[in-house]
């Protein structure tokens, strides 16, 4: 590290009495951030690419007092990294951690604290942060972090994390927006916000500023108490010409957090989830018996297994049931499930609602472990303010303590914790198939939620409108007239997008659901965990194709909107020289013999090949590539095939 004075190259720090400014940059110079003090107050801007992506947008915060006024840079610390660190699971095997970054002391007048603005220049983003390195107590009222837009920019609005996206401009919002938060800029590039860090803090969402035109600001929830030394969450903004590209450098929020605390990860094992909804000894055992053929690794005990899940008295120390989901009491052995699913290579997860972890989290922890139960999933979580938001990831610690992986469902939004702790497999904070949201929606979803990181978006497959839905509830009080509103075939490809280290599939289905439809082998062969993951190509709202590697296996996941589309695969990323079979799932037509209409389809391709496909309206693909080991003459090459 050095003290940067005066620089000519990538930092410049004016020390003229009227004011200061600090430019940088990051390694590969297409983002500009220039931080200055003019007239006592902090602010910056920040282009890309020779573009303006954030235009003079003011910095401060309120702890203990006002840093907002009368601020001066006092001096600057540099340093970089680059290094490459491998995760216990992800969308990638490795990952690259290449900054620079500059400390920020700020004095302020009539003060003796110091505050540090850190910035970091990755070339997928920049982050900055506020942070406190006295010994003070800290409380934290207010930000007054600005992000000023260009005139024309857009953003794609959600109220809450399990709320549809509309796409408006920035005046006249219904509310505060959840994050990341995508936005478009005239002449047709992109800006994400998103934040990185949230440990024990408190939610901030954005809210357009009343002062300032096409300004937002961050909106905390509530107030923070600590004592320094203190940081604050990153605030990340992402900019890229393509929106795949948003999606492809979402490494970024994890490279913000810190390595991972477990030093022995072997027992965190990722995998697929079938839910158990009949809450039963036999239904379990059939659930289980399902998740072996068809190649799952866990089984999920959802609301109701120790009682009403919202009524404090339910004791989560024992199998009770909610009446409300089964009215016999007595038809679950919960040991015996769990001893039955060890048998056969299939591990358990639990529900629990927050209410019951909240009164009982020290109690059931050592239990379910002695019990040999794989996870737990958090229910009904309560997020927002900093006491909860530091006792949630307190909880999955400790869950960590007792080799339990984590699911935590409701408005909880990843910020990258699982890199510190990976035993928080997934989490919700989507908008998923319990909602039954259309195919726009879906194609919305990997350019906003899924920057954040792994989304459990609950894929269903046979709650489709096969001409056999009736009125009646299921186990959870869903209308069986309410069915997905998208293709097989897309929900198939769903599983190759959208990424979750612990997928839970047929979410609404029950074992004797399945006809053995021959398109089952895509969920019984695709994985959760990725060495490789490239964003082929999308436009919001519209379409997206993903390709994921598994050692040399290939998954590739294309869907469309609620609109027919034809797409093209190119496979260029494939090795030169390699043949390769291509395992094809689309959606067919009526005459197929089974009640789903998915065609599957056997090809021999090479790099040089592209998969040609014609989407139903709401449809997809889902292809599996594996290298050809020994020469099929049953398998034709694929050259100008229409899909």
């Amino acid at each position: 590290m050095k003290k940067l004075l005066l620089s000519a190259f990538l930092i410049a720090l004016s020390l003229s009495a009227q004011a200061k400014e600090v430019k940088m940059e990051s390694p590969d110079g297409k983002y500009q951030f220039v931080l200055n003090d003019e007239g006592g107050r902090l602010s910056y801007s920040l282009d890309w690419n020779g573009r303006t992506a954030v235009e003079k947008s003011s910095l401060g915060i309120w702890a203990n007092e006002d840093w907002r006024e009368g601020l001066s840079i006092e001096d600057v610390v540099s340093s970089e990294k680059d290094t490459i660190w491998h995760p216990v699971y992800g969308e990638r095997s490795t990952v690259k951690d290449k900054y620079k970054m500059w400390s920020v002391t700020l004095t302020r007048a009539g003060s003796r604290n110091r505050l540090v603005l850190d910035v970091k220049a990755y070339n997928e983003g920049m982050a900055f942060r506020y942070r406190f390195p006295g010994g003070q107590y800290l409380k934290i009222t207010d930000e007054y972090t600005e992000f000023s837009m260009p005139e024309g920019t857009r953003a794609y609005f959600t109220a809450r994390a399990q709320t549809p996206y509309e796409l408006l401009p920035l005046k006249d919002w219904p509310g505060e927006s959840d994050r990341p938060l995508l936005l478009t800029l005239p002449g047709e590039h992109y800006v994400c916000l998103a934040e990185a860090g949230v440990v024990d803090y408190v939610r901030t969402k954005f809210r357009l500023s009343d002062q300032k035109a096409n300004t937002l600001i961050t909106a905390m929830y509530g107030p923070v108490e600590d004592i320094a030394p203190y940081a604050t969450p990153w605030r990340v903004v992402m900019c890229a010409d393509n929106p795949c590209d948003i999606l492809a450098h979402n490494d970024i929020i994890l490279n913000l957090n810190l390595p991972c605390r477990i030093l022995d990860t072997s027992w965190i094992k990722p995998g697929k989830a079938m839910r158990e909804v009949t809450l039963s000894t036999e239904g379990a055992k059939a659930t289980i018996d399902f998740a072996v053929k068809h190649r799952l690794q866990y089984v999920l005990f959802d609301a109701g297994w120790y009682g009403f899940e919202y009524d404090k008295a339910s004791d989560a120390r024992r199998a009770h049931l909610d009446p409300r989901r089964n009215p016999n009491p007595n038809v679950l052995n919960l040991s015996e499930v769990i001893a039955y699913g060890k048998k056969r290579g299939i591990g358990v997860f639990l529900y629990v609602n927050q209410r019951a972890l909240q009164q009982q989290l020290d109690e059931i922890l050592p239990l379910y472990e002695s019990w040999g139960v794989a996870g737990v999933k958090f229910g009904f979580v309560q997020v927002g303010s900093q006491v909860w938001t530091k006792w949630m990831h307190e909880a999955v610690m400790k869950c960590a303590k007792h080799h339990l992986m984590v699911d935590i469902h409701d408005e909880y939004r990843p910020t990258g914790f699982s890199r510190t702790y990976p035993n928080l497999l997934t989490q919700e904070g989507i908008r998923g198939n319990e909602e039954f949201p259309d195919a726009t929606h879906n194609v919305t979803l990997p350019f906003t939620r899924f920057v954040a990181g792994a989304g459990d978006y609950t894929i269903c497959y046979y709650r489709q409108d096969f001409g056999r839905l009736n009125k009646e509830g299921d186990a959870y009080g869903v209308p069986r007239s309410k069915s997905i509103q998208t293709t097989p075939a897309h929900q198939l490809a769903l599983a190759a997008v959208y990424y979750s280290p612990l997928q839970l599939l047929y979410w609404y289905d029950k074992p004797s659901d399945s006809q053995d439809e021959p398109e089952l082998k895509f969920f019984d062969d695709v994985y959760t965990t990725w060495d490789d993951t490239k964003v082929l190509q999308g436009e919001v709202g519209q379409y997206i194709s993903v390709a994921r590697r598994k050692g040399d296996e290939w998954f590739i996941g294309s869907l469309t909107n609620n609109d027919a589309r034809r797409l093209s695969v190119r496979l260029d990323f494939l090795p030169a020289g390699q043949k390769y079979v291509a395992e094809i799932y689309v959606d067919g037509d009526k005459s197929l013999p089974t009640r789903t209409k998915v065609k599957v389809l056997k090809y021999r391709v090479d790099n040089e090949d592209v998969l040609d496909f014609h989407l139903k309206a709401s449809g997809g693909s889902a292809v599996r590539i594996v290298p050809e080991k020994v020469k099929d003459k049953a398998v034709k090459n694929y050259r100008n095939q229409k899909l």
